[in-house]
C-alpha cells in the first residue's frame, strides 16, 4: 500500500484555516489530483465547518468533542475511509489554541507509523489582524495579553506559514506583513493567499504536496505557564436551535442572524469580554443557508453565504470561542436570544447547547 499523505492546517482563531482547507482543496480537485477534509472541533456535534465544506462538493468527515492530538486511532480510521477513493492529499484542522498537533500528531506518526504516512508541511495560517499584536506596532485588538503566546507557538512549530486574506490588503500592507513574517520565520517559506477568493494557491499547493515536514519539535511553552494562561481565558459555545414564527409568517433571516450575533456582541462588550471566533450556519427553506463570522467585537460580521429567501422556520447553529469565562457565556448568549424571541415575536427550541472552558472541572482532553 503506498503512503498516505497526511497535512495539519494549524493557526489562530479566525484566520481562515477552513476556508484555506477549502480552497486548497477545490483547487487539488480541480486540476486533475484528489483531497479531502477532516473538521475538527472540541464541541461534541454540529460542526459548521464540515457542514459548510459538504456543501461546496468537498469530501469531508468530522472528528468532534475532542481534538486529534489525544484520538490517534479515530484518526487514522478517518484518514483510511477518506482514502477509500485515493487521495493525494487529505488535511486536517486543529482546534482550540491550535498548538501542540506538531509533537502530538506527526511525532506520533513519524514514530509509529513511518512506513504508512507521509506527512506533508506542517501549515499555519494566519492573518493579518492578529498579527498586529505580535509585530513592532504591538496593536491593541482587545484581546488578552495572553494570547499573544499562541500566535508565537504557532509560528515556531510551522514548516510553511501563509498569510491569508491579502484581499482586504493593500501590496504595501502584504510586502511589510509578508516582510515581517520571513524575519519571523527565517527557515520556511511563507506564501500570501486569498482563501476567500481563492488566489495565490499555486505555488502553496505545490509545495505542500511535493515537500515533506521537517517534525522539527521544539520546546513551545506546550502545558506550561504561558500555556496554560492563554488556555483559561478560552471558553467554547455550541448550540443548534430550530426558530419558527408563531403565526407562520416569514421573517428575514439574514436580518435575524445578525441581530443575534449584535446582541451577542453588546453583553460582550458591557462585560468587557471579546469573541476571537464566532460562526454561525442557518438553514432555511429547501436547503438555503447562509453562513456568517465575527472575529471580534470591534469588527464587522463577515457574510461567506447569505440566505436567499424569507422563511417561517429556521435551523440555526453557533459555534464560539470567546475570551470569557463559561458561565457568564451561556447568559450573555440566552439574553441574546431573548431579545430575539421579543423582536421577531418567534419560537426558538434549542436541540443542543454545550459551553465549557477548557479549565472547567470536568473537561477532559
Amino acid at each position: 500500500m503506498s503512503k498516505r499523505r497526511f497535512m495539519v492546517v494549524s493557526g489562530f482563531l479566525g484566520a481562515g484555516k477552513t476556508t484555506t482547507m477549502l480552497a486548497l482543496t477545490r483547487y487539488i480537485n480541480n486540476h486533475g489530483k484528489r483531497a479531502a477534509i477532516i473538521a475538527n472541533d472540541l464541541g461534541a456535534s454540529n460542526i459548521i465547518d464540515a457542514e459548510y465544506s459538504s456543501r461546496y462538493d468537498v469530501e469531508v468527515t468530522p472528528i468532534a468533542g475532542t481534538c486529534i492530538c489525544y484520538v490517534g486511532e479515530v484518526l487514522n480510521e478517518c484518514i483510511e475511509r477518506l482514502n477509500k477513493v485515493p487521495k493525494d492529499i487529505v488535511m486536517s484542522d486543529i482546534p482550540g489554541c491550535g498548538i501542540g498537533a506538531l509533537e502530538h500528531v506527526y511525532g506520533r506518526l513519524d514514530r509509529d507509523y513511518k512506513d504508512d504516512y507521509t506527512l506533508a508541511p506542517f501549515t499555519v495560517v494566519t492573518d493579518p489582524e492578529r498579527l498586529r499584536m505580535i509585530m513592532p506596532e504591538q496593536a491593541d485588538i482587545n484581546l488578552p495579553e495572553e494570547l499573544k503566546f499562541l500566535l508565537d507557538a504557532q509560528l515556531k512549530e510551522a514548516d510553511c506559514v501563509v498569510l491569508n486574506k491579502i484581499d482586504l490588503m493593500t501590496q504595501e500592507e502584504i510586502d511589510r506583513y509578508m516582510k515581517f513574517l520571513k524575519e519571523a520565520c527565517p527557515d520556511i517559506p511563507v506564501f500570501a493567499i486569498s482563501a476567500k477568493e481563492e488566489t495565490g494557491l499555486e505555488p502553496l499547493v505545490d509545495y505542500i504536496l511535493t515537500e515533506e515536514s521537517r517534525v522539527n519539535i521544539t520546546d513551545i511553552g506546550y502545558g506550561g505557564e504561558e500555556f496554560l494562561s492563554a488556555e483559561e481565558k478560552m471558553s467554547w459555545f455550541n448550540r443548534s436551535v430550530y426558530i419558527t414564527t408563531k403565526d407562520e409568517s416569514e421573517f428575514d433571516a439574514n436580518q435575524l442572524v445578525d441581530d443575534l450575533i449584535d446582541e451577542i456582541r453588546d453583553g460582550l462588550i458591557a462585560n468587557r469580554k471579546n469573541v476571537p471566533h464566532l460562526k454561525t450556519f442557518a438553514i432555511g427553506k429547501e436547503g438555503d443557508y447562509g453562513k456568517c463570522s465575527l472575529i471580534g467585537v470591534d469588527y464587522d460580521i463577515l457574510h461567506d453565504q447569505r440566505l436567499q429567501e424569507k422563511t417561517s422556520k429556521l435551523k440555526l447553529v453557533i459555534n464560539a470561542r470567546a475570551v470569557c469565562e463559561s458561565d457568564l457565556l451561556i447568559d450573555i448568549v440566552d439574553d441574546a436570544f431573548e431579545a430575539i424571541r421579543d423582536q421577531y415575536n418567534v419560537k426558538v427550541k434549542t436541540f443542543f447547547s454545550e459551553c465549557f472552558g477548557m479549565m472547567d472541572e470536568g473537561y477532559k482532553d
